[in-house]
């Protein structure tokens, strides 16, 4: 499910092409939950964004068991004040939603933009789905302030342009309020909540981001919060930048 993410927050670093190594080139299998789906796909089965992973469908799974329950990851303290991550209520957040996504600088990125129907046929699809992917607002000292979704990386169609690995797990971010955006709050929260998904899914070793390479504000923003530049990749709908989050290197970055 890659989508963009919409931070608007300036940074002065640049994007280097990622050195060659070991780590990153000679790991290219894909999980076998994905490479199921994909052979399902290529038989003319279920369309593929319709499947249920089979992590899913075991006896006593439930779909928060693919992200490990993030609305149960509680707050951490951030430079900006007491963050936590709240899962989205449609009938509660679809409002303050539709109105986000009709900013001009985020409608650029997420083409989300028009009436409610269409920022809800988002939201209830990711609520109603099989728990590969969670949509939260973020809240700073009480009051929501951005947008994320937390999604397994190595179970969505991205691991086809990259070399997965299991439990990888991608975010993207929305920054709601013009006034938020410009002061560096962007990488502080994707450092925050990257650092969630490290803290609370231990088998997960990497966070995983793809904002269009043209969105020049994320790119510098993931870069302040710990990420690296791995590639360009092409998707289906636009040009990224393939960020990285290692656990090995979460403190060093």
């Amino acid at each position: 499910m890659p989508r963009p993410e919409a931070v608007t927050d300036p940074g002065t670093e640049e994007a280097s092409p990622p050195a060659a190594g070991l780590e990153d080139t000679l790991d290219l299998r894909l999980p076998d939950d994905f490479l199921a789906l994909l052979r399902e796909d290529a038989d003319g089965g279920t369309p593929l964004a319709h499947k249920v992973p089979r992590a899913a469908q075991e006896p006593g799974a439930t779909s928060s068991d693919l992200l490990d329950a993030p609305a149960d990851w509680g707050p951490v303290k951030t430079p900006a004040g007491d963050f936590h991550l709240l899962p989205v209520r449609p009938e509660r957040d679809l409002p303050l939603i539709t109105r986000w996504m009709n900013d001009p600088a985020v409608a650029a990125f997420w083409d989300l933009a028009g009436p409610e129907t269409v920022t809800a046929a988002h939201l209830y699809g990711q609520c109603d789905g099989d728990g590969r992917s969670f949509p939260c607002l973020g809240v700073l000292d009480g009051t929501p302030i951005s947008y994320f979704e937390i999604y397994r990386a190595d179970l969505d169609p991205l691991a086809r342009h990259y070399p997965a690995r299991p439990h990888d797990t991608g975010i993207h971010l929305l920054l709601g309020g013009v006034a938020d955006r410009g002061r560096g709050l962007g990488s502080v929260l994707l450092r925050a909540v990257s650092g969630l998904v490290l803290d609370r899914r231990p088998r997960c070793a990497r966070v995983i981001a793809e904002p269009d390479l043209r969105n020049t504000p994320s790119v510098s923003a993931f870069l302040r919060a710990g990420f690296r530049f791995f590639a360009e990749v092409d998707l289906p709908d636009k040009r990224a930048a393939l960020m990285v989050r290692d656990r090995g290197l979460r403190d060093l970055m």
